[in-house]
């Protein structure tokens, strides 16, 4: 069965990008499809160097599916026309909240921010600076990639809704409901967002997010048939549920 390779949440950090590139190349995966869960932006000091990379790979013919995730839809938000705010943040957060990264992303564009810059001049700004080509990667990503018997997503799933029925805010934010359901999805499903220490495979789902956005090394894993591996330096490392489905 064919391969297939899945990046973990990048969060602008496209030193890390190019490292895991080598590890799939190194893995015999160059031409392989590769899926990128999406939060390609944000906290780190690349977003732009990252997009960069990821409209490169695409022009060049690499069969990579990228996904959109919450960071990259505050992103697109902001350079529409009117600037849009996304209501599921909680009061007081906004992409240029220091906790969510947009005031790194627009400096890695060369963008500056102060506590006496309005939105709205920013914004101006930022239409004039950041390439159009970067706007039309993030309109362009997809929400959901799906195989047989894999569903890949930004954030997760609402459990017992059908997989053809879930709804964008929970594809690119949710949390609670979808990490405490235990018992099987209609398929693995694979999805990043939630930092864990370590990609892990709960069973039922298989999470990337091992938070590259705070620092720590981003993750890559190989999808084949039922087996899942890590790749790391060493090659790769067998990636065992958890715990049982029940």
């Amino acid at each position: 069965m064919t391969a297939i390779y899945a990046v973990g949440d990048i969060h602008g950090h496209a030193t890390e990008l190019d490292r895991v590139l080598s590890l799939i190349e190194a893995d015999g995966g160059d031409a392989a499809q590769v899926v990128f869960v999406g939060d390609y932006t944000d906290r780190g000091p690349d977003s732009r160097g990252v997009i960069d990379r990821l409209i490169a790979g695409k022009s060049a013919g690499k069969n990579w599916i990228t996904l959109k995730g919450n960071h990259d839809r505050l992103f697109e938000w902001f350079m529409e026309d009117e600037p849009r705010h996304d209501p599921h943040m909680l009061i007081g957060y906004h992409w240029f909240h220091e906790r969510i990264g947009g005031r790194e992303t627009v400096q890695s564009y060369g963008l500056e921010t102060s506590p006496g810059t309005r939105i709205k001049d920013l914004h101006a700004e930022a239409r004039e600076v950041i390439p159009r080509e970067h706007v039309k990667f993030l309109r362009s990503l997809e929400l959901t990639f799906e195989t047989e018997t894999m569903f890949f997503c930004h954030a997760g799933i609402r459990p017992e809704v059908p997989l053809n029925a879930q709804d964008e805010e929970d594809l690119v934010w949710i949390r609670q409901e979808f990490h405490s359901y235990q018992d099987p999805h209609p398929k693995l499903i694979v999805h990043g967002h939630t930092p864990v220490n370590l990609a892990t495979h709960y069973g039922n789902r298989v999470n990337l997010d091992s938070g590259a956005g705070y620092g720590d090394p981003l993750s890559v894993c190989v999808f084949e048939g039922q087996d899942v591996w890590q790749l790391t330096a060493d090659g790769r490392k067998k990636l065992e549920p958890v715990f049982a489905l029940t």
